[in-house]
């Protein structure tokens, strides 16, 4: 057995034995992790922004993409964003002990159906230090032990963002194993975690497709594998024009390198000569480039010169772009949106600008997406601003979990029954 597979056993066994007393803890006390976090945060802020800087450097000099980069970025902002969503989650209701249901059978047995952890969640991840944090702070409110292994390009960041919350951890009595983060980007380690079902209850993985769909594949636990974006937003013949501009630039421009930003847009034939030149312009202060289908070509050529726009390959289409490209397609009514949605989807965030009621509620119960939109831009499909404080991933399955996973969707259940002597015969 090499070294490193009785490394991350030790880790995987050491986050076991401290769930146990993690899940036994009051909820006071983990809340208090959470603050104390929060205020680690903002205490050790220089620390953090010159690892993050470091974490920059060697990536941009490695000739990463600057859509990966900007997943990166920690500012005084970012890190205010995480500490108050420590906050936020410790605000929350505790989803440990809730008694689902219960009743008492005629025998006299009370039974009673009652939430718990998991145990230990495990959570590969790509680029984003952020994750680190959130992640942390939903599993210690719902009393699991957590496993994290970040990328190599932000390993500098995520190793003080660790070492902060395994500190804030052990400054209020729980144990720190309960946070475990894989310190080494040797890819060994990803195979190994995932053959630890004996001590990880889920595995996430947040990042690339390819990062998912390996995981998927060798997991010998139960893992979240959907999660990779391909938004569409569709401008109805009864769209408000005006809000729809607002709601597509938002959705594509506002953040373009994450998993709910909008990849393509679906325009009604009868408002895309007036709406698609409108749109390229302000696309064009923030340098999109628009692949358009022939009808959208069509729509967008007197627009002025230097606005982005080539014609659509078939390939754009189910494309997940992270970045300033849009495929554009005209339809000719909203059946034909739908269509091209359940093709071309990843079942993440869709959405619907109109001011007709009928149309609207038809589009959100028929299109099948984890979020559905009407009026409102996809860049919406996040737990902080679902009211969940933050997530440990955004699910496409449909099993278990789907959408914004906060802290309902990494518990389970346990039935607790108790008798006085009754016998079963």
């Amino acid at each position: 057995m090499t070294a490193i597979s009785v490394d991350i056993k030790q880790m995987g066994a050491a986050a076991r034995a401290a769930s146990r007393r993690l899940a036994a803890s009051q909820s006071s006390v983990r809340n208090g992790a959470l603050n104390a976090i929060a205020s680690k945060l903002l205490e050790h802020e220089p620390e953090i922004l010159a690892a993050n800087e470091k974490d920059i450097a060697a990536a941009r000099e490695s000739g990463l993409g600057e859509h990966v980069i900007d997943r990166m970025v920690l500012n005084h902002d970012r890190i205010q964003a995480m500490a108050d969503a420590c906050g936020e989650i410790a605000a929350l209701p505790d989803p440990i002990g809730v008694v689902l249901e219960e009743r008492t059978m005629p025998n006299g047995l009370e039974i009673q159906r009652i939430s718990v952890p998991l145990g230990v969640i495990g959570v590969i991840f790509e680029s984003r230090p952020n994750v680190t944090i959130d992640i942390t702070a939903l599993c210690l409110k719902s009393g699991n032990g957590v496993i994290l292994r970040g990328g190599k390009e932000a390993l500098g960041a995520n190793t003080v963002l660790a070492r902060i919350a395994r500190e804030a951890v052990k400054s209020v009595g729980l144990p720190e194993d309960v946070v475990q983060f894989v310190s080494t980007t040797d890819r060994a380690l990803v195979g190994e975690m995932l053959s630890l079902d004996r001590y990880i209850d889920l595995i996430i993985p947040r990042g690339s497709a390819e990062l998912v769909r390996f995981v998927g594949e060798n997991a010998t636990m139960p893992a979240i594998t959907g999660g990779v974006g391909v938004c569409h937003t569709y401008v109805d013949a009864a769209a408000d024009l005006d809000k729809a501009l607002k709601v597509v630039v938002n959705a594509k421009t506002e953040r373009p390198t994450v998993c709910n930003a909008m990849d393509t847009l679906l325009v009604h034939s009868s408002v895309a000569d007036e709406f698609l030149p409108q749109l390229a312009r302000e696309f064009g202060v923030s340098n999109v480039e628009m692949r358009a289908d022939g009808k959208a070509m069509a729509a967008l050529q007197d627009i002025a010169t230097g606005v982005r726009v080539v014609p659509a390959q078939s390939d754009d289409f189910g494309q997940e772009f992270l970045a300033l490209i849009a495929a554009v397609k005209v339809v000719d009514s909203m059946d034909e949106a739908m269509d091209h949605i359940s093709e071309f989807g990843s079942g993440h965030s869709e959405a619907i600008i109109t001011e007709d009621s009928e149309t609207a509620e038809r589009f959100l119960a028929e299109v099948d997406a984890a979020a559905v939109f009407a009026n409102a831009s996809t860049y919406f499909n996040d737990g902080g601003q679902f009211g969940l404080g933050a997530e440990v991933a955004i699910s496409t399955s449909k099993l278990h979990a789907r959408g914004p996973m906060g802290l309902r969707e990494i518990t389970t259940y346990k039935w607790v029954v108790r008798g006085n002597g009754q016998v079963r015969t």
